[in-house]
């Protein structure tokens, strides 16, 4: 049977991701700190473009216990899969609400998450995942359990009973929901960052550079977590003086152009979030709530807006935006709501990024899942 250039292509992307991180660069070579991580490597091909598509507020297992809920989570296996086969993209990031935790009774939501995960996993396509307000979220009871016909068979344990049952309704907190992903996963690239930021889990950086010549990084991506859930939403001012630190150690005269990713949006959002439509120098397709943003704002945005090298920041959290908007030296980005769980009924799709070496470029748009492409922005301009 013949294979298709675009199922080859994976195949020998996904190996050269295995064979480089085999030997990721060591602490010394990206920095001082003896805590620090190694800096993981994405392999760009020589002369191509290195794409990235953003799943964002997917919403797994919602309403579980419904026959709506599981419906939702096949919908937005559909887009996802959609998505992966009109681009084929190098590199996916998990923008954070994964799974509604909070209406997951069982004990290990990682099942859920998995299910989220599939779609990319099953194409051999590298990830990594960042946490949303959702994702860890303590279980809500829903109040139609205590009416007629009462509470559903989800098969847990009775109080002075020896069944052993798999429900907790006490989630799946953050750190396990890394572990599993991280040590399940090789195509995995996600990390659980530095431990002196917790609560917050998913702090770190990856590095694109290409496959013959991989110390020279073509681009750096940080992901943060917005917090929310179990802890307040908020991007602490520990996280924003680790990526103050982390940035200058890896790339001090920041002559590599930087991408940001997180849930939530900063209150700096809202300063740039278009009135009515999405008018120039605005780009996108839809604005239909208003922005909601962190509880605070610690520092974190005074410090990328000082950078030169940092391009954009890409958030998810509300399902009714997917706009791109400058501020000051940056550009402000909403995903596109891809899941067919959480609120709103807008069409699903996801926001592409695509980074060209040469000449250098970063453009963005939105793929549908009805294949339409709209929205294209040049994030290096």
């Amino acid at each position: 049977m013949a294979v298709s250039p675009s199922a080859a292509r994976v195949a020998v992307l996904s190996f050269a991701f295995l064979l480089l991180n085999l030997h990721p660069i060591s602490p010394a070579t990206v920095g001082s700190d003896p805590d620090a991580s190694p800096v993981k490597r994405l392999p760009a091909r020589p002369g191509s473009p290195f794409k990235i598509a953003l799943f964002a507020d997917l919403h797994f297992g919602e309403d579980a216990w419904t026959d709506w809920g599981p419906r939702q989570d096949v919908n937005s296996v559909c887009v996802m899969s959609t998505v992966l086969d009109d681009e084929v993209p190098d590199f996916v990031v998990y923008l954070g609400d994964v799974i509604t935790a909070n209406n997951i009774m069982i004990a290990n939501a990682s099942l859920y998450w998995d299910q989220a995960l599939s779609p990319t996993r099953s194409r051999g396509i590298p990830f990594a995942s960042v946490f949303g307000n959702h994702d860890d979220a303590a279980f809500e009871w829903p109040l139609e359990w205590f009416s007629a016909p009462g509470i559903p068979p989800v098969h847990c344990a009775v109080a002075n009973s020896s069944f052993s049952g798999d429900c907790s309704f006490s989630g799946t907190h953050r750190l396990q929901l890394m572990t599993n992903e991280i040590e399940q996963y090789a195509l995995s690239y996600s990390s659980k960052g530095p431990k002196d930021l917790w609560p917050s889990i998913s702090n770190y950086v990856l590095q694109i550079s290409p496959m013959d010549n991989p110390l020279s990084p073509i681009a750096y991506l940080y992901f943060l977590d917005s917090g929310g859930g179990s802890y307040s939403e908020v991007l602490s001012n520990a996280q924003s003086e680790w990526f103050k630190t982390r940035s200058l150690e890896i790339n001090p005269d920041s002559r590599v152009p930087e991408l940001i990713f997180w849930h939530i949006p900063s209150k700096a959002y809202k300063k740039v979030a278009p009135w009515s439509g999405v008018p120039k120098p605005c780009v996108g397709s839809i604005n239909k709530e208003t922005v909601a943003s962190q509880q605070a704002e610690t520092g974190i945005m005074e410090i990328l807006e000082k950078r030169p090298s940092v391009k954009a920041v890409f958030v998810g959290h509300n399902h009714g935006l997917d706009w791109c908007c400058p501020s000051k030296n940056l550009w402000l980005c909403y995903a596109r709501h891809t899941g067919y769980g959480g609120y709103g009924d807008w069409a699903r799709g996801a926001r592409i990024i695509e980074i060209n070496q040469h000449p250098f470029s970063i453009k963005s748009w939105i793929r549908m899942e009805n294949h339409d492409v709209h929205s294209e922005v040049n994030l290096s301009s």
